[in-house]
Order: structure tokens, then C-alpha cells, then sequence
């Protein structure tokens, strides 16, 4: 499975489904009309009987419109799956879903992935570029960890918005794109805004339907359902067959808090299922399963220089730029700490990478 979550139940009629959706492709029209309605599409993904049925409910509404979708919430409760549920229902679907992810782009190179650039616009264009607006022409451009946007780079994303045509890097030609934007972030943009970290207008022309995802620990009537779907997934990925998930088992996974949320729970699934034997899920409870503090003995400055940028990293939730960011506290430009977190080997965990 990959790291977005699809979070797709293998109910009966819709095996179908959930293997398109893994690969990316999602279900087409005809296929819609074979499974029915829109509504038994949204069945199938995992809390659709539970605390994700309100949630559902307001992406059957707003899919079929072109307006602009905010999805926040914490990190790994599944805003991506809701992003495609959202172009997967809409009349874009024939159209691209293209993502990017604003967080993990260089500054300096996020302009050039948005809108592309011309031969020769800076050193190193040895050739054009297509940006990910005119990849997703007709379709959806998933904005993920919008939050992270640097602000010289967001009038250009609100002019976009607004008049649908941009230039790309080095370019004086401006190019139309009928794109369907939707964005997610586990910021709290309205303080973001507050403290002139992200640009009011630019924020209520994101903010025009927004969806909040409500974390794990909020939702444990939906976690029995995430963990049989996690460990059968799992358990055939590894060619296991797990047959029972013990009681005391499932109730000890419900009251978990679980703070890194889905994406922590399908990890700690996998883990888990490596390790069972004789058709029985077992696992060691969840909160002996936290990774030990790294431990240095007589580090060398690079060791030193690695554990300081770790620290700042992780108190500031793995978000590298903007005043809260770890390079602010580092005292460093975010350009700069992503080049020494590379040359250090450093990378945002998993937990981390994506929402």
C-alpha cells in the first residue's frame, strides 16, 4: 500500500475498486454506474459507517462543483484520501490528480514545479519544464502541506487562482488552465494569517469549502474497521494468512491514542503482522513499540551538528520553514537547512513526509 492511506475497504463488489484506487487510477464513470451511486463508492472507504460519515457526506456535496477545498486536520488522518475521493467523484475524474507536496520542494524549486520554466530561465534549465498546473489541466492539483508555501511564491498561486492563467519561469507568455485546486495543510492557517506567516487573501480563496478530518483517538468506533483492513492487507502482502484478531488485542489498539494517527496505526499493523505466526494477529502493546531516543557516545561535531538539527526538527513537528520552523530556531534560511539536512542524510520520517 502506498504512503497516502487509501483507506478503501475490500467489501463484497468492490475489490474492483480498492485496487484501482491503490494504483492511482480510481474508478471510472461506467465503473460508478456498475457499483451504483456515488454514495456506494464513499462505502467503501474505511469509516464510512463511523465518525467519517458527516465527512463523506460534505465531499458528496462539494464534488461535483469546481470550488476550492481546505482539508485540515493532523498529520496522517487521511487527507489525501479525501482529496481523491473528491476528484474521484467529481466531473474531472477523466483528468490527471496531480499532487505536490509544498513541504518537501526546495523554495527555490517550487516555483518551477507549479508552473514550469522556460529553457535558460536560470542556471541548470537546460531544457523546458511542465509544471504540475498545466499536468493537471482538466483535472486536480492536490496542494499538500499548503502551509509550508513559501509567501513570495503565494501571490502567484492566488493570481492562478483567480484569473486561471500563469506564467511559467522565464516566460512572458501567460498560459490558461482550467484546474480544480484542493489543498491540505495541519497548520492552523488563521493564526498563520495572524502572524503574517501566510497571506489572508490567498487563505480565504482556499478556504472556500472547508473540511476538517478529526484525529484517530476522536474516532475509535472507526479503528476495528482500520485494523482488520491493515492486517489483511498486510498479511497478503507478506503471503500470511491471519485468520483472528484476539480480543484483548483490538481492545488495546481502541484505546490507544494513537498520536501519529492512521498512518501510525498501519505501521504498527505491519509490524505487527511480521511477527505473528499460527494465523493469530499478535503484537506488543502499542506504547512499547516507541522508538528509543537516539543515543550518541563520543559524538563527533557532525554527530553533534545531526542531533542538534533532529531536535529542532522534531519540536517544531518536522515543519522547516515559517517562524515556528526549524530553521528559525536554527537560526538558519530553510534553503540552507534542507541542504545540510540532505548532506547529513536527514529525512522527515514517514509519519511525516505526507498528510
Amino acid at each position: 500500500m502506498s504512503n497516502d492511506l487509501v483507506s478503501v475497504l475490500p467489501g463484497d463488489g468492490f475489490l474492483q475498486n480498492a485496487s484501482m484506487i491503490r494504483r492511482g487510477c480510481g474508478p471510472s464513470e461506467s465503473m460508478l454506474r456498475q457499483t451504483g451511486t456515488m454514495e456506494s463508492f464513499l462505502g467503501t472507504i474505511v469509516g464510512s459507517r463511523g465518525g467519517l460519515r458527516g465527512i463523506l457526506s460534505q465531499v458528496e456535496a462539494v464534488a461535483p462543483t469546481n470550488w476550492t477545498v481546505l482539508i485540515t486536520g493532523e498529520t496522517g488522518t487521511g487527507k489525501e484520501v479525501i482529496a481523491r475521493a473528491i476528484h474521484e467523484l467529481s466531473p474531472r475524474r477523466g483528468g490527471n490528480l496531480v499532487k505536490v507536496n509544498c513541504a518537501a520542494i526546495p523554495a527555490g524549486l517550487l516555483e518551477s514545479e507549479l508552473f514550469g520554466h522556460e529553457r535558460g530561465a536560470f542556471t541548470g534549465a537546460i531544457n523546458s519544464h511542465v509544471g504540475r498546473f498545466a499536468l493537471a489541466d482538466r483535472g486536480t492539483l492536490f496542494l499538500d502541506e499548503i502551509g509550508d508555501m513559501p509567501l513570495e511564491l503565494q501571490p502567484k498561486l492566488l493570481r492562478v487562482l483567480q484569473e486561471r492563467e500563469f506564467e511559467a519561469v522565464g516566460s512572458t507568455r501567460a498560459t490558461r488552465v482550467d484546474v480544480r485546486v484542493v489543498a491540505a495543510t495541519n497548520q492552523d492557517l488563521r493564526q498563520m494569517v495572524r502572524d503574517r506567516e501566510f497571506r489572508e487573501d490567498l487563505y480565504y480563496r482556499l478556504n472556500v469549502f472547508p473540511i476538517f478530518l478529526p484525529a484517530l483517538r476522536e474516532r475509535k468506533a472507526d479503528i476495528p474497521d482500520f485494523v482488520r483492513y491493515f492486517v489483511q492487507e498486510s498479511a497478503a502482502s507478506m503471503d500470511k494468512v491471519i485468520e483472528t484478531i484476539p480480543e484483548r488485542v483490538m481492545e488495546s489498539l481502541i484505546q490507544h491514542p494513537w498520536p501519529g494517527n492512521i498512518r501510525e496505526l498501519q505501521n504498527y499493523i505491519a509490524r505487527s503482522v511480521i511477527l505473528s505466526n499460527d494465523e493469530v494477529f499478535e503484537c506488543a502493546p502499542p506504547e512499547k513499540c516507541e522508538a528509543a531516543p537516539l543515543k550518541f557516545s563520543n559524538p563527533t561535531l557532525e554527530d553533534k551538528v545531526r542531533r542538534e538539527i533532529l531536535g529542532a526538527c522534531q519540536r517544531a513537528n518536522w515543519k522547516l520553514g515559517g517562524p515556528r520552523g526549524a530553521a528559525a530556531r536554527l537560526g538558519l534560511k530553510r534553503t540552507t537547512l534542507f541542504h545540510r539536512m540532505r548532506r547529513l542524510g536527514i529525512a522527515r520520517p514517514a509519519d511525516h513526509s505526507q498528510d
